[in-house]
């Protein structure tokens, strides 16, 4: 309980150190109420188009289209140093729950370490969490938003393939198309639990990418991104990632690449392949239904059968 007091304090330390710069940015911005989450108008588009977040560490802001239920899933291949060797198949379930508001399901369904005592394999930890667009991009101003996400445990710790602790990330995401390019930056305030006592430790991820078309569906992305020191046994570090896109249809995206360590503290190598792919419109698909007579409306207990 101590940690966990002294945690929260931090955050409102730091929510009182923003809301003023917050308050004052959103003073600065010229027509702010036709940008504001509040405005939930033009939600439902005519077409549905895919909203990846992969192959990036980076998020985007804007969130998946209203309605829409978009699965991102891929295959990694990691190479942590000190002779471990890891690889696992991870996904991200994301719904549009309303125009700016998406809920957000990140699960690892295999995950596989093998190092010089032998090979572990099982399930990965869970986390959940909603993201929220509170600005819509402008000319001048690029899109805002804030995502929070809990760790559930799912992994076993003792496999050593999860802590067995619950963590907590707290994300500021923007983005913005310059140039025919997109780009996205996060910043991430992580609360780990630790393992052997209790309490979190605390770190921050920075991280910037971009993305832009090569020719016809053929994409390119990259990134830099960096960790700050965790506790003394995990050091902060430095990476970058570069991947190839291909657009098969609006609704199908894949991707590929690899993500190489600049510093010391880094893992050294991670090779990964991937698809988004925007199953369906929710919401249009029960409003179909209820239309064709599908899904009859609800009666009583004392209607005839």
């Amino acid at each position: 309980m101590q940690g966990w007091t002294t945690s929260r304090s931090r955050l409102q330390k730091i929510a009182l150190h923003l809301s003023p710069a917050l308050l004052f940015c959103c003073a600065l911005v010229p027509n702010l109420h036709a940008q504001w989450i509040g405005r939930q108008t033009g939600c439902s588009k005519p077409a549905i188009v895919a909203n990846p977040n992969r192959p990036t560490v980076a998020n985007p802001a804007d969130t998946t289209q209203y309605g829409v239920l978009e699965l991102e899933y891929g295959w990694d291949r990691t190479w942590p140093g000190g002779g471990l060797h890891q690889y696992d198949f991870a996904g991200l379930l994301k719904f549009g729950m309303l125009c700016d508001i998406e809920l957000r399901w990140t699960t690892t369904s295999l995950i596989s370490q093998t190092d010089a005592s032998g090979t572990q394999n099982g399930f990965g930890d869970n986390w959940f969490g909603p993201q929220i667009r509170f600005y819509r991009q402008t000319t001048h101003v690029p899109a805002l938003a804030f995502s929070y996400a809990a760790k559930f445990l799912s992994a076993s710790q003792q496999k050593g393939l999860g802590s067995g602790r619950v963590d907590h990330a707290f994300t500021f995401l923007a983005s913005k198309d310059l140039l025919g390019t997109h780009f996205d930056g996060n910043a991430t305030y992580f609360l780990i639990g630790r393992t052997n006592s209790s309490g979190f430790d605390h770190n921050f991820q920075l991280n910037i990418s971009f993305s832009r078309t090569l020719r016809g569906p053929l994409g390119i992305t990259g990134e830099l991104y960096g960790n700050t020191r965790l506790n003394p046994a995990t050091p902060g570090f430095v990476s970058t990632l570069w991947a190839l896109t291909v657009q098969v249809s609006p609704r199908l995206v894949l991707d590929g690449g690899i993500d190489a360590g600049l510093t010391s503290g880094a893992p050294h190598k991670r090779v990964f392949v991937g698809v988004t792919y925007s199953i369906t419109d929710l919401y249009a698909a029960v409003k179909r239904a209820r239309r064709s007579g599908k899904t009859p409306p609800a009666t009583s207990s004392t209607d005839p059968k």
